[in-house]
């Protein structure tokens, strides 16, 4: 099993060098625009590695319940301009070395235990995902031995039963949490000040979707307290990442995107 701890030596440079930096980070784009590249072209700097990077991008592939869940359903919302911008991001924003192009698993691909990362989204649409059996185990075993899960971009009640649904075949015996505003985790690099919610495309005024109010990050968490599934609940990271460069999408949110995802990251790469 790959699923490894990195050194955090440079961690706390870098967490201060976030905090100072944060309230003048509205005001201008985190991530500039990518140079022209020709068709199939890597859309990372010159400067970034190809191959053996720290952090890989990895999207969970998973089927639903019912209604398309099957192939491309929920699982491949915002792929794969997202996934590039993010690393792009990582990139840019810390001392992360990174792979060049995201990668797309299933749960029952034991390829899973090479990565220490994965990322999820959509999960309470069309009744939620469906996990085989080889998929619960790989996923539970996955998370027991260092794994971390990011789980992004669904909102109201409904979508919310539809996940518990799904995930407590996971881990029957463990709670899922609520995480509070002044947890680590929001604050191990940027400053975020807490859960935040992030719109998508077209909701510029950030009105909360379906019966949301408010966005709040919840986990399930280790024996040792460790955050194993980071649950991002009526908000939408993806979106920020994947339409940074929009012109209709504020700046302000597509930052607030970065902070988090980089804090996130930087948790499960540290814990």
């Amino acid at each position: 099993m790959s699923i490894r701890k990195y050194s955090v030596k440079w961690v706390a440079v870098l967490s201060l060098l976030g905090m100072l930096l944060s309230p003048f980070l509205d005001a201008q784009p985190l991530l500039a625009p990518p140079p022209e590249r020709s068709p199939g072209q890597s859309q990372l700097p010159e400067d970034a590695p190809d191959l053996a990077g720290e952090f890989a991008f990895v999207r969970v592939q998973y089927d639903s319940y019912y209604r398309g869940g099957f192939g491309y359903g929920p699982w491949s919302v915002d792929f794969p301009a997202a996934d590039r911008n993010f690393l792009r991001g990582v990139s840019r924003l810390s001392n992360i070395r990174v792979m060049s192009e995201p990668i797309v698993l299933r749960l029952d691909d034991d390829e899973i235990f090479e990565y220490p990362f994965l990322y999820m989204l959509e999960v309470g649409r069309n009744g939620g995902p469906y996990f085989s059996p080889p998929e619960l185990q790989n996923l539970r075993e996955y998370l027991l031995r260092g794994g971390f899960l990011l789980i992004d971009d669904f909102w109201g009640t409904r979508e919310w039963q539809a996940f518990e649904n799904s995930f407590q075949m996971v881990f029957p015996e463990r709670d899922i949490v609520q995480l509070p505003p002044d947890h680590e985790i929001f604050r191990i690099y940027y400053d975020t000040n807490g859960p935040q919610m992030i719109p998508a495309l077209g909701n510029p005024e950030n009105i909360p979707e379906r019966d949301a109010s408010v966005a709040t990050t919840h986990a399930i968490l280790d024996d040792m307290g460790r955050v194993m599934v980071l649950i991002n609940f009526n908000s939408d990271m993806g979106d920020g990442w994947e339409h940074t460069y929009h012109p209709n999408y504020p700046t302000r949110h597509a930052n607030t995107a970065y902070q988090l995802g980089v804090n996130f990251l930087i948790y499960s790469m540290t814990h």
